[in-house]
């Protein structure tokens, strides 16, 4: 089992929904972890609530765009010189635009693409030196949209079907640099994601708390075993 103590992790946005339940579990572990949001002072309140919540290593709240790689490289510069080392890097930051192809607009497209897959390849790109100097672990948050296509879902499918992919051809460059790298991919989770606001009727949906903990697990797996690609959902969903 892979120690987790003294080990530091970022998680591109983190001021809420998965992210922050992700933070949460790793802070659990006593490990430090900076969040990132596009506000700066929405991540600093994010992380001064992780504070409260968990004593056992500390949340940094930073400023980070998954767009902009110059905002994405400073967030890991930031992480680095605050806590000397990253060891995981939870690409997590994502949002959606749903509208059959006739209606959505090129924006949203645009944004779903830079967001969800171009953000991810950013957030390598600036943490992958890091990573090679402590041997660690990089995630990917995609979705069982990643596999399965819908109708109204050109950008979401798009940018989530490449996300799997490039995850998984990262993994193969990376792990002669004993980098682990992995994909998960949730199916129906009671967040924020796309307006929604989590209420009691979603109790049935995989929940912040359980990504979190998947995340614990894979990094506490024995370094010689890689799961690289998981795909997580709800037990029972409703009837239809």
């Amino acid at each position: 089992m892979e120690n987790l103590k003294n080990k530091v992790a970022l998680v591109t946005g983190g001021t809420k929904g998965i992210g922050f339940g992700i933070a949460e579990a790793l802070l659990d572990q006593g490990i430090d972890v900076a969040i990132t949001g596009r506000i700066k002072s929405k991540a600093v309140e994010a992380a001064e609530k992780l504070n409260k919540i968990s004593t056992n290593a500390q949340a940094l709240g930073l400023k980070g765009d998954v767009t902009d790689f110059n905002s994405i490289q400073k967030a890991v510069d930031d992480t680095i010189k605050q806590f000397g080392k990253l060891d995981i890097v939870i690409a997590n930051a994502g949002l959606g635009h749903f509208a059959s192809i006739e209606d959505i607009k090129i924006e949203q497209w645009q944004e779903t693409i830079d967001t969800n897959l171009t953000g991810a390849f950013y957030t390598i790109k600036a943490s992958v030196d890091a990573l090679k100097a402590s041997k660690g672990y990089f995630i990917t948050i995609s979705s069982l949209a990643g596999t399965n296509f819908f109708a109204n879902g050109s950008a979401y499918n798009a940018s989530k079907f490449g996300l799997t992919g490039f995850t998984q051809a990262v993994m193969l460059d990376l792990r002669k640099h004993d980098i682990k790298v992995s994909t998960i991919m949730p199916g129906s989770v009671a967040t924020y994601f796309n307006g929604n606001t989590p209420k009691p009727s979603d109790a049935w949906k995989i929940q912040s708390e359980d990504i979190g903990e998947l995340v614990v697990d894979l990094i506490k797996m024995n370094p010689r075993t890689l799961p690289s690609k998981i795909e997580v959902r709800p037990t029972i969903p409703p009837s239809k």
